[in-house]
């Protein structure tokens, strides 16, 4: 990682600063469309994990990327997904107000819902829209198939009192309710993992089609929905390959897969600089980005983030604690080892921050967000696109 960040030159970035890396964007492109070239699979980004639309040229299938569109959570999401992503738009909403969904169908060309409730309340919107577009909108329902792969019940769909996707039981009531309260259904969609490899999806599928199999040849496409590591080192390509094509060739259906941490994985790092060093029960390197306000999941998994040239605590000569400058007393971001003592104005380079991170940050305590920048590090071609101040913080309130 030395070169790496010998070619980064963090101390020419604002700081703090995410820096994605458009050539390793373009790596991770390239490995999810050998699955699509592979299996006929159609790969969708996620954009609640990544949204950095200024990178979209490179992974976009309408322009010089493979992914065929993305999925979205809201209107403002299906906005960008039509207007800057230029492919398909698939939404999905644990629960849609008319006002939210009226917008969303202005963009959207697939439609999931998270119970039969809201797909009868709304089919007459969704028919409207068709009218107003002059195209069919596909729709779709969540499901539930009460199997759980994660370790991390607040980013596990099927934890126990999951609101998320309809379980076997309340869909079989439905069908006994109403025969025909699959009509205008043309795909089923289920998204159980979280940053899992392929065999926590086939056991997963294996759980799916014992509960909803046999609806699944009167549908049009399956989703397998995200949290695929897919170009993770070491994830087992060939047996999500053999998932895709065992559900294609079964049912004849279309299947689609919606990443987010795949398409930006390790694409991305948090460059920031060391403000203050102050002695508690160890040194504390204050630094000019926050865990509350810049990397929430930090906080929320909780996990620690690497960074380039540090090691575990007691690895290396000098050990502290990193922590963010906001006043909450538990930003903290993790305890480091470093080859020497730091000191105000170093540099540290946080690996990993493309996903989970833009899209996520706040502007608690008046904090500027940190600025956003791509940088190719094959060419050494640099810009930054965003840098907030104050009227980014006013405007929120």
């Amino acid at each position: 990682m030395t070169e790496y960040l010998n070619k980064l030159k963090p101390e020419t970035w604002p700081s703090p600063c995410f820096v994605t890396d458009i050539a390793l964007l373009k790596k991770n492109a390239a490995i999810l469309d050998a699955v699509q070239e592979r299996t006929g699979a159609k790969i969708m980004l996620a954009l609640k994990c990544f949204s950095q639309w200024m990178t979209f040229p490179v992974l976009s299938r309408a322009m010089q990327g493979p992914l065929y569109g993305c999925c979205a959570s809201s209107p403002d999401e299906a906005r960008l997904a039509k207007e800057d992503f230029c492919g398909e738009v698939h939404a999905f909403a644990a629960a849609w107000s008319e006002a939210e969904l009226t917008e969303t169908l202005r963009y959207a060309d697939h439609i999931v819902f998270n119970s039969f409730a809201q797909w009868k309340r709304f089919r007459p919107l969704v028919k409207k829209a068709e009218q107003n577009r002059g195209i069919e909108i596909e729709c779709g329902l969540r499901l539930n198939p009460e199997h759980s792969e994660g370790a991390v019940p607040i980013y596990d769909p099927c934890s126990a009192g999951s609101r998320l996707g309809i379980r076997p039981a309340a869909f079989k009531a439905a069908l006994a309710e109403d025969p025909h309260a699959l009509d205008g259904i043309s795909g089923l969609h289920f998204h159980t993992l979280c940053e899992q490899d392929s065999d926590c999806l086939a056991r997963t599928l294996d759980a799916v089609e014992a509960h909803f199999g046999e609806y699944f040849q009167q549908m049009k496409w399956i989703n397998f929905g995200g949290g695929h590591h897919i170009t993770r080192d070491g994830y087992d390509i060939d047996l999500l390959c053999s998932c895709i094509e065992r559900v294609r060739d079964t049912y004849g259906v279309q299947v689609y897969l919606e990443p987010g941490e795949a398409v930006a994985l390790n694409a991305g790092v948090l460059v920031a600089t060391v403000l203050d060093v102050v002695e508690s029960d160890m040194p504390i390197a204050i630094l000019d980005t926050s865990a509350a306000c810049h990397m929430p999941d930090v906080m929320e998994m909780p996990y620690r983030p690497n960074i380039i040239g540090a090691g575990e605590a007691g690895e290396k000569p000098f050990t502290c604690r990193l922590a963010g400058k906001s006043c909450l007393a538990g930003d903290v971001i993790g305890e480091y080892s470093f080859d020497r003592t730091l000191i105000p104005g170093d540099k540290l380079v946080f690996l990993d921050m493309a996903i989970y991170s833009m899209v996520k940050t706040t502007t608690f305590n008046g904090l500027r967000l940190p600025s956003i920048a791509i940088w190719n590090s094959e060419t050494d071609q640099r810009r930054v696109t965003r840098i907030f101040g104050y009227e980014d913080f006013r405007s929120r309130l």
